[in-house]
This record gives structure tokens, C-alpha cells and sequence, in this order.
């Protein structure tokens, strides 16, 4: 049936010329040889033009994924696409790129997205055409970054995981992606399709369109252990971990070093088939890290269910010396429009950046520098502001007196308000007042350092968080020297400061670690999900909850993949899951 429907969608394409074919057909089945990925080779003659690729996995209880290299490598990554795939020098189908045709070896990827059907067989119909049959594609130019569409240092409001066609299982063009952000108020969206760059292809029509809203380039790093995002990206990076020399460590600096960010996607996503391979399972180095996703959905589209294990992740990541910045992302593959189940639309949630422009090079370093809040329901949520003797999320004070830590909330009457001091909840206070300002204070400790951020919780949902700030580092004078070691003047406000001189004073009394300023208290409160517990563990051990099955529909062709073989052995951070993962 399958195969069926690629056929015809063949015979949808747009017929230009008359061509002379040559079909290669391949049966055959995929090694059990414990990799996530199988090649098919081909020759491509001279005086090719265009190749189109037929795949058929030829089980209802299987899923394969498709991709395609030529003889330079990465050419495209379909997925879980159900249409050929087909690429020219004009033109390609979604999720490949175009370019010339060269003549050599080239490649089929299959990638053993779910085996449950051994052995996992596979059809392939591989044909070559002297003459281009799809249609020119024009609006396909070279991704140039565009300039600054605002000028200014403000928070900047964005959703960094939205999905295009160019992902297979995704369905909006970038025009109606654009639309639909700016209806919701949103300044900046990320394209983070699967393990494609196809979509930048087509940023420079959609950004002309639409010069108010900044898209910004990425990829969502998709293995069969997890998915990270590649904020930024604008170069492809290998995902076929386990093939030779591709590892993920060697994939994170792939991505780092072309000046993009790594942050891991919904760490906590596990729900087996419902959703193949979407919790993190990778061994990492926390140093790798740039930032990560707590809140993936809505609170209304069930991201309540996810964040605090998420939350947990990102702080056993800061507990092993990650400064890893919260961030936020809808994960929408439809621009909004007919929604089901637990999918979430662009916007929901929000991420806040404190950027000095509305540039993707700003708006990068901005989160590089952790200058993040994360609205967790979206746009319309409280907004709140940490600093500490001047200095703002991200940044670290040096001080040997207790620092003086002011928060600002506008629009939160009615909810509650907390610290969290090393992944550990503080107690909460009321917001009575729109805006809200509170205060309280921290001592450094003798040797290395402390993180602090603030939360917003709702009472109605029996404290549930609303809205998450990144943290505030801070750390002991050197030797009686409170300026940063880096270079930066810390008094002046360029990345910490000596405490109690600037900002508001200690309003407490005490001298030591508190609340005080408009309401609050010393004591501490246990966190409710366990924070600093539950590591990179991967949600749900075992079956995943009943409401799971309710994700089944929408997120099963995610295709991200889950594995034959045993999992692999976790890093420096994931194995403290065996300590405190809990059923």
C-alpha cells in the first residue's frame, strides 16, 4: 500500500520533458548488525540528470527512515516520508537538496527507525533520468543571515523548535510558518527540521515577506538516542552515530565550531513507540551543552506532564559545571492549524531573550550567555527578571558578602513566587502587586560555585511551574579580588560584581542567606519533582503511562527511532539515573 501511494505521487509531478529512464531495483533486507543504519549502493552513469528514489519497507509493523548521499556525501534526509525522494540540479522534493547530478557511487541511507519484524525487509526502486522532470524551483536561493530587523537591547520573544516541511513528518511551508508566529506576537522562530537544512533554502522569500519576524536557521539533531537542537546551524552535521568517526561528541563540535548551539530537545520524552527515540540517551560531556529544552508544549497540550523531568535534567547537567541556558520550544509540525491530542502550536512554549538586537547573531549569543526566560504556557504568561548586583541571568558574581538577588514580575497576580537555590525549591511567596518586586540574599561559598533562578507557580495547578528563568552563577572572590578573572570589570555590570555594593540593598537584616524585600522567608521547601534527582534519565521506566497511547497518533511518525540492540552505555551524567530514577 505504501508503495502504492508513492506511485502515485509520482505521477503527480510536474512532467516537463519526455525522459529516458533506467530503473535499478534492489530487494534485500537490513543486517542485524547492531548499527542504526544501512547503505544501498548505486552508479549513477554520465549524462544523469535527475534521480528519484522509491522505497517501500514493506511492513505495517516496521518503520524505516530514507536518506540519500551522493559521491560528496549528505544529499538528503527524508525520514519517515512516505513520496520518493528526487533530486536535480533545480530541483529537489522536500527534504533534499539540489545540485549537480555527479556521476559515481552513490548511496541509499535506511535508518532502522523500528524493528519489530525480523528480518526487516526492503524494496527499492532507484531511476535515472537524462532529463529533469520536476519544475525549476526559483524561490531556492543560498541562506544568507538577514541584518537586524530591531534594533535595541530588550527581551526578545521566540520560539527556538518549529518543524517545515522540509521535515517528513511535518507539513507548513515557511510562508505560513511566518504568519502564523507573528499572529501570536513572537519576534524570532527557529527551523529545527530533522537532520535537513533544506528548509534555508527558502528563508530568504519567506524573511522578505515577512520583515518583522526573524527566521533563524537549525536543525533538529535526530538520532535513535535522542534529539538536540543545532540553534543556528547552517552547515549539516552527521546524525548516524555508530557509523565510523560519527560520534556525538565529534557531532556537537561539529556544530559548535560553525558557531551554533547545542541544546538537547524534550530530554524526558519517553514513551516508547509513541514516540521512538525522543528521550536522551546519549552519553555527553555536560561542557558540550549550550542550553537546554525544560519545556517542550504547551502546559495546556500536556507539558506539564514532561517539564519537571526535563527541569531535573537540566540541573543535574549545571550540577556536573554545564551553564546551560533554559529554553523552550512548541515542537509544532502544523503552523498551528488542526492540532490533535497533545500537539502544541508555534509560540507555546515561549522563550524570552536578552538580546541587543533582533539579529540571529544576537539572539545566539544571547542565549549562549543564558540571558533566557521561558514562558512554559506562552506569549501571554507572566514575564519575570532576575539580576544580582546588576548582573542578569548567565552571568557570574564574584563577591565574598552576601549578594543582594531583585526579581521583577509583571503580570502575576494571584500566583506564587520561589527561589531555587542549586536545583532545591525555597518557599514561596504571594504576587500581590502588578509589578512585583522581591529580594533576597546569598553568601558564596568558600570553593566553587552556586547557580540561583527564579520560578513563577501556580497555585491552581497545584504549583506547577509557569515560568522558569536561567540561573545566576555565583562564586568567592580570588585572594580578596572580586573582578572577573576573565577580564571583565564585575563592579561595572559586565558579568558579576562584588556583592551588597550595587543593585538592592540586603533588606533581610540578617547578613546571611534569605528572603526579605516585599514578602518572603528563610525556609526551604522540598522540590516537588525532585530537583538535582532524576539526571538524564529517560522519563517513564518501563510501559509508558496510560495517556501515553493518546500521543500515538502524532508522534509515532516522528520517526526518531528506537533500538534493537540493548542501550548503549551511558555517560558521565546519564548513569546517575540508576541512583534516582524513580518508576
Amino acid at each position: 500500500m505504501r508503495r502504492a501511494i508513492a506511485f502515485a505521487w509520482v505521477l503527480a509531478l510536474p512532467q516537463i520533458a519526455a525522459a529516458d529512464e533506467q530503473i535499478l531495483t534492489f530487494d534485500g533486507e537490513v543486517p542485524d548488525d547492531g548499527l542504526d543504519h544501512a547503505f544501498v549502493e548505486f552508479e549513477v552513469p554520465m549524462g544523469t540528470l535527475e534521480i528519484e528514489v522509491r522505497h517501500d519497507d514493506l511492513s505495517e509493523a516496521n518503520i524505516l527512515d530514507w536518506g540519500l548521499e551522493d559521491p560528496q556525501g549528505f544529499r538528503g534526509w527524508g525520514g519517515g516520508n512516505e513520496e520518493p525522494a528526487v533530486v536535480a540540479a533545480a530541483a529537489a522534493s522536500r527534504s533534499y537538496l539540489t545540485g549537480a547530478i555527479e556521476p559515481g557511487t552513490w548511496r541509499v541511507i535506511i535508518g532502522k527507525a523500528l524493528v519489530v519484524e525480523s528480518p526487516a525487509s526492503y524494496h527499492l526502486e532507484v531511476v535515472l533520468r537524462d532529463v529533469q522532470t520536476l519544475a525549476p524551483q526559483p524561490e531556492r536561493t543560498p541562506y544568507v543571515a538577514a541584518p537586524a530587523l530591531a534594533g535595541g537591547r530588550r527581551w526578545y520573544a521566540g520560539d527556538l523548535h518549529v518543524h517545515s516541511r522540509e521535515s517528513g513528518d511535518a507539513r507548513p511551508p515557511l510562508e505560513e510558518i511566518a504568519a502564523f508566529a507573528r499572529s501570536r506576537g513572537l519576534d524570532f522562530v527557529e527551523l529545527s527540521d530533522h537532520n535537513v537544512l533544506s528548509q534555508l533554502d527558502f528563508i530568504a522569500a519567506a524573511q522578505a515577506d515577512h520583515p518583522d519576524l526573524l527566521l533563524m536557521p537549525g536543525m533538529e539533531f535526530t538520532t535513535y538516542g535522542g534529539h538536540a537542537n543545532a540553534i543556528g546551524a547552517t552547515t549539516w552535521v552527521d546524525h548516524k552515530i555508530g557509523q565510523p568517526e560519527v560520534t556525538i561528541a565529534g557531532a556537537f563540535a561539529a556544530i559548535q565550531d560553525q558557531g551554533a548551539l547545542v541544546s538537547i530537545n524534550h530530554p524526558a520524552l519517553a514513551l516508547g513507540n509513541a514516540c521512538l527515540g525522543c528521550a536522551w540517551e546519549h552519553e555527553i560531556d555536560p561542557l558540550q551543552i549550550d542550553a537546554v529544552e525544560i519545556a517542550t508544549t504547551g502546559l495546556d497540550q500536556g507539558g506539564h506532564l514532561f517539564d519537571g523531568q526535563a527541569i531535573a535534567f537540566w540541573d543535574d547537567l549545571c550540577d556536573a559545571g554545564a551553564h546551560a541556558a533554559a529554553v523552550g520550544g512548541s515542537d509544532d509540525h502544523r503552523a498551528g492549524v488542526d492540532l490533535g491530542g497533545f500537539q502544541s502550536p508555534i509560540g507555546d512554549p515561549t522563550t524570552m531573550v536578552l538580546a541587543d538586537e533582533l539579529s540571529v547573531a544576537a539572539i545566539l549569543a544571547a542565549i549562549r550567555d543564558s540571558k533566557t526566560v521561558v514562558k512554559l504556557q506562552g506569549p501571554d504568561d507572566p514575564m519575570v527578571e532576575l539580576t544580582a548586583a546588576r548582573e542578569y541571568t548567565g552571568d557570574t558574581v564574584y563577591a565574598d558578602a552576601p549578594v543582594s538577588y531583585d526579581v521583577l514580575v509583571t503580570g502575576g497576580v494571584g500566583l506564587e513566587l520561589r527561589a531555587v537555590y542549586d536545583g532545591a525549591s525555597q518557599a514561596a511567596t504571594s504576587i500581590d502587586a502588578d509589578p512585583f518586586s522581591w529580594s533576597f540574599t546569598r553568601t558564596s561559598p568558600a570553593s566553587g560555585e552556586i547557580r540561583t533562578r527564579v520560578e513563577i507557580i501556580d497555585p491552581a495547578m497545584n504549583g506547577g511551574r509557569r515560568v522558569v528563568t536561567s540561573h545566576i552563577w555565583q562564586r568567592a572572590c580570588a585572594d580578596g579580588n572580586c573582578s572577573d578573572p576573565s577580564g571583565g570589570d564585575e563592579s561595572s555590570g559586565s558579568g558579576g560584581s562584588t556583592g551588597g555594593t550595587s543593585g538592592a540593598a540586603d533588606t533581610s537584616g540578617t547578613g546571611v542567606d534569605g528572603s526579605g524585600g516585599t514578602s518572603g522567608t528563610t525556609a526551604a521547601a522540598a522540590d516537588d519533582d525532585g530537583a538535582g534527582g532524576c539526571g538524564c534519565r529517560s522519563g517513564w521506566q518501563g510501559a509508558p503511562p496510560w495517556w501515553a497511547v493518546l500521543l500515538l497518533p502524532w508522534r509515532r511518525r516522528q520517526r526518531s527511532g528506537v533500538r534493537r540492540e540493548p542501550p548503549r552505555e551511558r555517560g558521565v551524567v546519564s548513569r546517575r539515573r540508576a541512583d534516582s530514577a524513580t518508576a
